[in-house]
């Protein structure tokens, strides 16, 4: 312990300083301006604490300089300077030497430029495109388009085949902060016998530093005044993250350059799929268009609210006993809306977007590619990628390799794993239990919401609701209100389960960075997709399913009766219920990421007595204190939250053309408002690798598949659209329908069964008087009361249910059939992209060859120096292999 501190006395003189704040408030460097600044580590000086209070302050005391020695030990320089503001807070600048970044960057496999690309060259045709596409894009005057390199991993011994114009700029700032989080993930900070305790991770969640992070380049709205300071923060303000620049293409290079890998890749994703979405939006804005034109055209609309027709027609009550008889035609609006999104249009709409989904993904695998090569991460995922820090911390079994035979620590044995895992499955099952029962609570109020409303709406002497009964059905009104109830529990369930998420997945330990995603990936999903989704798949699969009929309905948990559909069908309280939904989602998030960050930051100005004009007297490293700490899942939530939009997009989009625009809209302003959160409200991310969007592609490919089943099954069993066409070409197949002429005329009656209203139970018998009625109507196939087989289903009956099955068969297997064929046809990666790969590859190989070839020759002497000296030169095993490589 004595050699310890005096060799932490010892660093702190010679390797690290505590100094005074020259004056220049952009400097991204050391007082020596000389030194780049990689990182900032804050943390509270115990020195300016009250007498009492310090003893609490001495174990983070010494667990801090244990960390930075260690930092020191291992390569890196500090400097620490004491805050302009509030004079507890001390900032240590970290800076990583050229030989530190030289090994990190061989140990992480950075790829580095070692030619110029000599086939990077667009077709003739571009320059003719671009021409009209140039306002789309950045301004090439302020973001400059960079050389394109042929690269290869990083190697120390071999410096002179690198692309080395100034050592400076040689490592990019997110490639140093990236090393430098490496070593500060890893470094030590206590070790008590064979307990070795290390990371920066713990030492913030225990509150011995209260930020690290890496420093924006300058202000996001002001250009830095030093020479040498590239503005990226600036100029990737005023041309993505700026409302005015809405319009224009992102500048996904820089982005890329500026923040990782990893943001790049989302917001390269979250593009392309808004630009494949404005197609869908265009094609299912004119299915809605087709649909408001048409829908006073519509033949069995127009006897719903004929008074002759939908006006004589008195339905059964929908509920027992304080329900009343009704008039068809007090759902003419309801009819008419239905119309809307109930015709032939929206099938051929949910056939294009079947196959609008494969296009998107199979485009999406290929532009994938691209990005991949151009941003240097083809072969990250062959590379081993390192355990986690948490991981490393808790290894305390000895297990044996199975590929290299090398024992190494684990932290847990394989009952240990097992037992992790089935908390963690029990735990999401019992929440997904949950969500269900909050859905079966929910139509329990629907069932009890209906009653309610079916008394109040369809009592006639009741004046103060005469205006809205047109337009307010039992339905509708349950419809909205169950809603957005659902949207409020949905809501709430989110805010719980996140946090048991996060702590099953934690608990489990998974070994990896990657593994650890994909695990908390697949929980969230899996949660999201029964809470968001169960309420749509109740209304479009099991409401008015099993009702029976009015003189013997099917009661849910025994007490209460069955909802039943409008006369038109559910499709109209799924459309309802998707556009609450969609629109409460929408708006609740950007309020999440708008408003929530900014006042954030305004309330922790006011508190600590600072305004926006005070930054100009405040270094750089406090101005981004000052800002928020980005989460330590980062895009995790983007990726949800638009995968769920993607859902209903694509899953239910049969009952609602208008999702494609809905989702086109806000992900115009998702774009921008991510991007201005990013840039201006938090502080800078510590750059990522990644290669693709990770688990989120196979998750999107299962929703496309569920998609073709769901949406077929929507207009097969939830619109009316196959009993139409059954109706409209029965006259040659089923002369009893009495349609004769192929049109739809008659068609509201056919579908309405006869019920004798002296049939009905004691306990659904209406308390209200039936005048001048002996018998009611009701949606089914039944055969009417004094037939022998009274109040069977008839044999129209099955043959509806035979063309709803034949439909889904033939529509599936097209479709399906279709997709696989596309999928085959458009290759995942392009041929382009391929050669170009298998270019850098040769000189990758070239260049290895050379070294080796060189290496062998400074070895090997002639055989006359050999025999003058008396020996014979041996190559070691390692330079042996590397000579036959």
């Amino acid at each position: 312990m004595w050699f310890f501190s005096c060799f932490v006395y010892h660093m702190r003189r010679t390797r690290g300083s505590r100094v005074e704040f020259n004056g220049k408030t952009d400097t991204l460097f050391f007082n020596d301006g000389v030194r780049r600044i990689d990182f900032i580590l804050v943390y509270e000086d115990e020195d300016k604490k009250e007498f009492e209070k310090r003893h609490t302050f001495a174990r983070q005391k010494r667990r801090r300089e244990y960390f930075e020695a260690s930092l020191m030990k291992m390569g890196l320089e500090l400097e620490a300077t004491r805050s302009v503001i509030d004079e507890n807070l001390m900032f240590v600048k970290v800076h990583m030497p050229w030989d530190v970044l030289c090994t990190y960057a061989e140990v992480l496999h950075i790829k580095l430029p070692i030619q110029p690309n000599d086939l990077s060259s667009r077709p003739s045709l571009w320059r003719y495109v671009s021409c009209v596409t140039k306002p789309f894009y950045p301004d090439e005057k302020l973001i400059h388009k960079e050389t394109d390199y042929f690269t290869a991993p990083f190697e120390k011994d071999r410096l002179e085949y690198f692309c080395i114009k100034d050592r400076d700029i040689f490592f990019t700032p997110a490639m140093r902060s990236r090393m430098a989080f490496y070593i500060l993930s890893r470094a030590p900070y206590e070790i008590r016998g064979s307990i070795k305790k290390f990371g920066i991770t713990k030492l913030l969640d225990s509150g011995v530093y209260k930020g690290a992070y890496p420093l924006h380049d300058c202000r996001f709205n002001v250009e830095s005044i030093e020479s040498d300071c590239p503005n990226e923060r600036y100029l990737l303000f005023q041309e993505w993250a700026h409302p005015k620049s809405f319009y224009k293409m992102q500048p996904l290079d820089l982005i890329r350059k500026y923040y990782g890998e990893k943001i790049g890749i989302y917001f390269a994703w979250l593009g392309f799929y808004t630009l494949m979405l404005a197609v869908a939006a265009v094609v299912g804005l004119g299915c809605f268009i087709y649909g408001y034109k048409t829908q006073e055209t519509s033949t069995w609309s127009k006897e719903v609210c004929d008074p002759e027709i939908g006006g004589k027609i008195v339905m059964c009550p929908q509920c027992d006993k304080d329900c009343k008889f009704w008039r068809l035609n007090s759902t003419c609006e309801a009819s008419k809306k239905l119309c809307i999104f109930d015709n032939f249009g929206t099938l051929v709409f949910a056939v294009f977007m079947s196959i609008w989904v494969t296009v998107f993904l199979e485009l999406w695998k290929r532009y994938q590619a691209e990005l991949e090569y151009e941003w240097d991460t083809v072969e990250f995922l062959e590379q081993e990628e390192p355990p986690r820090p948490e991981y490393e911390a808790k290894c305390i079994y000895e297990k044996k390799n199975p590929i290299t035979g090398v024992k190494e620590t684990v932290p847990y044995s394989t009952c240990g794993k097992c037992f992790r895992l089935s908390i963690g499955i029990g735990t999401v099952i019992f929440w997904i239990m949950l969500i269900l029962a909050s859905v079966v609570a929910i139509t329990i109020y629907r069932l009890a919401a209906f009653f309610a409303f079916s008394t109040k709406l369809r009592t006639e002497d009741l004046k103060e609701l005469e205006p809205l009964k047109e337009y307010v059905t039992p339905q509708m009104a349950t419809a909205v209100t169950a809603s957005l109830i659902s949207v409020v529990v949905i809501m709430i369930l989110n805010m719980l389960y996140e946090r048991v998420a996060i702590w099953i997945t934690d608990f489990e330990l998974p070994r990896t960075r990657t593994e650890y995603e994909n695990s908390l990936t697949l929980k969230m999903f899996l949660f999201q997709f029964v809470n968001y989704y169960s309420s749509c798949f109740y209304i479009a699969f099991a409401k008015g399913k099993a009702v029976g009929f009015p003189g013997q309905p099917v009661y849910l948990l025994g007490k209460y009766r069955n909802e039943e559909c409008d006369p038109g069908g559910c499709l109209i309280e799924l459309t309802t219920q998707l556009s609450i939904i969609m629109g409460g989602k929408a708006i609740w998030n950007n309020i999440q990421e708008v408003l929530f960050p900014w006042l954030k930051n305004l309330y922790a100005r006011h508190c600590s007595g600072q305004s926006v004009a005070s930054d100009k007297g405040c270094p750089r490293w406090e101005q981004d204190y000052r800002l928020q700490s980005i989460s330590k899942l980062g895009l995790f939530y983007e990726y949800l939250e638009m995968v769920i939009q993607f859902g209903f997009v694509t899953l239910f989009v049969a009952s609602f053309p208008l999702a494609p625009v809905l989702a086109l809209v806000n992900n115009l302003f998702e774009i921008r408002v991510d991007a201005w959160k990013i840039t201006t409200q938090f502080r800078r991310m510590v750059p990522e690798k990644a290669s693709t969007i990770g688990a989120w592609q196979p998750i999107l490919q299962g929703i496309a598949i569920l998609a073709v089943a769901t949406n077929t099954m929507i207009i097969a069993f939830t619109s009316d659209m196959i009993p139409r066409l059954v109706y409209y070409w029965a006259f040659s197949v089923y002369p009893y329908t009495e349609n004769y002429s192929n049109t739809m005329t008659g068609y509201i009656n056919s579908t309405l069964s006869i019920f004798n209203i002296s049939d009905f139970s004691e306990e659904s018998r209406p308390l209200s008087p039936a005048r001048n009625i002996t018998t009611c109507r009701y949606r089914d196939f039944r055969y009417p009361p004094g037939h022998p087989r009274e109040y069977d289903h008839t044999v129209y009956y099955w043959h509806v249910i035979a063309a709803k099955m034949a439909f889904i068969i033939v529509v599936e297997h097209i479709v399906y059939l279709t997709k696989f064929i596309l999928a085959y046809i458009i290759p995942d990666v392009p041929y382009a992209v391929k050669e170009q790969i298998k270019r850098e590859k040769y000189l990758t190989q070239v260049i290895l060859h050379e070294t080796n070839l060189k290496l062998v020759t400074k070895r090997i002497k002639s055989p006359e120096d050999e025999l003058q000296e008396g020996t014979i030169h041996k190559l070691s095993a390692e330079e042996l292999l590397d000579f036959d490589d």
